[in-house]
């Protein structure tokens, strides 16, 4: 069994010498959801991008690693906010893209298996525009679990699904991944009291810890300590944005 270990980034970015945020620290813990929240535009999705090592229009200083001081290249799978399914492949094919790239054998009864698990299976001779938003998502995460990679990164990866599928599919997540050390961006203050072993605030100067309930995720959504968590993460991101506002227009500035 391959150990996932815990990821660390630290440092500062600047996108054409506009700091996005400075001496930011993140951990993200060994076989644990860390879930990653802030306001719009602060750099969540720019740290699954650096993470993965990929172009951010940006300068990064700093330093990424991983705890066992292997190199992450080749063990992390992503779900973006987009879908980013092929077009022209099926439901199936997009699945295993994966094994296909690199010129592997498919394991098809692993996908037909996934595909039963997200609710598709009378849909996986279909192709992406014959799908709503919330079945693509639910072909996307499909195909990043068919991946099986210590680390997984996921960008709002539920943001598209209804109430009740997302319960689901969370579930689902939480199931499939108990051993993996997951990255899970996320508006949804319920998501990151429902998800997380650890919740972290983003904003352009700091990332700060906030606290969970001491029950154990997947929490019941309606649990007391579960509500108490997102109204209290709830209340301080809109506080955040107030004052993110109050001070733009004090500095006269409309960034």
């Amino acid at each position: 069994m391959i150990v996932a270990p815990a990821i660390n980034i630290a440092g500062s970015l600047k996108i054409n010498n506009l700091d996005i945020f400075s001496n930011i620290e993140i951990e993200v813990g060994a076989a644990q959801w860390t879930c990653l929240l802030g306001a719009s535009g602060v750099g969540k999705s720019t740290i699954l991008r650096l993470f993965l090592g990929l172009e951010t229009g940006g300068v990064f200083n700093g330093d990424i690693k991983a705890s066992d001081g292997q190199i992450l290249d080749g063990r992390i799978g992503y779900m973006a906010q987009s879908d980013l399914l092929l077009p022209w492949l099926n439901i199936i094919h997009n699945v295993i893209i994966g094994a296909k790239l690199r010129g592997q054998a498919a394991d098809l009864a692993r996908a037909n298996q996934l595909i039963s698990r997200v609710g598709l299976t009378d849909h996986k001779a279909k192709f992406p525009n014959q799908l709503s938003g919330g079945m693509r998502q639910r072909v996307a995460l499909a195909r990043v679990l068919m991946e099986d990679r210590p680390i997984i990164l996921l960008d709002e990866p539920f943001s598209a699904l209804d109430a009740s599928t997302r319960a689901d599919m969370q579930e689902l997540s939480a199931e499939m991944l108990k051993d993996k050390t997951v990255l899970l961006v996320t508006h949804d203050p319920a998501e990151a009291a429902r998800m997380g072993h650890k919740i972290i605030v983003m904003s352009a100067t700091e990332a700060k810890i906030w606290n969970v309930p001491k029950s154990v995720p997947t929490r019941n959504i309606d649990a007391t300590e579960t509500i108490a968590c997102q109204s209290s993460l709830l209340n301080h991101l809109r506080n955040s944005k107030t004052i993110a506002i109050d001070e733009t227009m004090q500095n006269g500035s409309t960034r």
